[in-house]
């Protein structure tokens, strides 16, 4: 029952503006509103989308050894992110799997660190298990988050603030908006530039409010962010990573860094380290995400099974739609590594009928994030 979920600030503009409303991870959260999946997804892609991504679990570390404490956790350099600067990171386990990925922002007196809804309670036990005693951990619980994305996001909050145009990719401020403090970062999960904004919730609506009297901003749902990050490649935490996935099966080498490898200057150190080093160095998985598209019109959704030309099955679909972007279904599927090959092609199981799909490189949508 709806009673039963949580709300965000922006809950009641929601439902003003036509949102229709599902329950996600605990949340009562808009969908999709009068456009449509479809429109909301071409319209962030051309001009400029408004989401509440305020179910999101926003963080504090403070302390002077923060920084070292959070490293410790992940396979990222956190000791050498510069003021001012976000880098994408997950947390590991012991097995090598993925317990759950986030971003992380040093502001200089403290990191600002945003983790799923879904995992916000078993992360925080995780940190509160794990972090030295002099490491403060705060829920911050008295802000809203909004992400507006699309080509058209920063003419649209720069005319709140200038200052926005000086930002390139992954750079964080806290900067006035609305007449209060809201941290900004030029980043998203659209593939798009944009921003994320953490806002007091006091003022939350009316931030969302005058992003919206701009002519190029519409609201966009959960089913349009879907598709806008599936396009552009980006995992799903739940969907495309999990506990028992490890960061080399699911092709994020992009995102260990090079001071953790096995000939960096702090190698290793954090949970299933060995096991992933030694993943990186032999090459050794028996399976790999890959991107799929296919040859019909028909969407392979998440769960269905995966065989190659000779029937025998090879994989699973993790996540699946159409991509209106493109005007084909695409797919991110875990293969057996000799299925991983672009070009590969896969037969994907629906309704009792095996469609072809072939293996291709990711993003299926070129990213369009502003590196200045």
């Amino acid at each position: 029952m709806s009673e039963q979920l949580h709300v965000t600030p922006l809950h009641a503009l929601h439902i003003e503006m036509g949102g229709k409303m599902v329950p996600f991870a605990g949340y009562d959260m808009p969908v999709q509103y009068a456009l449509g999946v479809k429109k909301e997804h071409l319209h962030c892609r051309q001009s400029a989308g408004l989401f509440d991504v305020s179910h999101m679990g926003q963080l504090r570390l403070k302390g002077e050894n923060a920084a070292q404490a959070l490293e410790a956790l992940v396979p990222v350099d956190i000791l050498d992110l510069p003021n001012g600067k976000q880098r994408y990171a997950f947390f590991t386990n012991e097995q090598g799997g993925i317990s759950d990925d986030l971003m992380v922002t040093n502001f200089g007196d403290h990191l600002f660190v945003v983790v799923n809804a879904a995992c916000k309670a078993q992360d925080i036990a995780h940190l509160t298990a794990n972090l030295p005693a002099d490491i403060e951990l705060e829920l911050i619980e008295d802000r809203a988050l909004l992400a507006i994305q699309g080509p058209k996001a920063v003419s649209v909050l720069a005319a709140l603030n200038p200052s926005v145009n000086n930002m390139v990719f992954m750079d964080a401020e806290k900067m006035q908006l609305v007449g209060v403090e809201c941290y900004v970062s030029r980043s998203g999960y659209t593939g798009e530039d944009g921003f994320e904004i953490s806002v007091p919730a006091a003022q939350a609506e009316q931030l969302a409010r005058e992003l919206l009297s701009a002519d190029e901003v519409e609201w966009i749902g959960l089913g349009a962010r879907d598709s806008l990050r599936l396009e552009c490649g980006l995992c799903l935490y739940g969907h495309d990573l999990d506990e028992t996935t490890t960061p080399v099966e699911a092709s994020l080498l992009w995102g260990i860094s090079k001071a953790r490898r096995a000939d960096g200057v702090r190698a290793g150190g954090f949970p299933g380290s060995n096991l992933i080093l030694e993943q990186i160095a032999t090459k050794n998985i028996s399976r790999k995400r890959v991107g799929l598209i296919g040859k019909t019109k028909a969407p392979v959704r998440q769960g269905v099974k995966l065989f190659d030309a000779n029937d025998n099955e090879v994989g699973i679909v993790t996540s699946g739609t159409f991509g209106p972007s493109i005007g084909i279904p695409v797919a991110m599927a875990y293969v057996t590594t000799v299925n991983a090959v672009i070009g590969t092609e896969i037969f994907a199981e629906v309704r009792g009928k095996k469609l072809a799909m072939t293996v291709e490189k990711m993003p299926f949508v070129a990213q369009s994030y502003y590196r200045g």
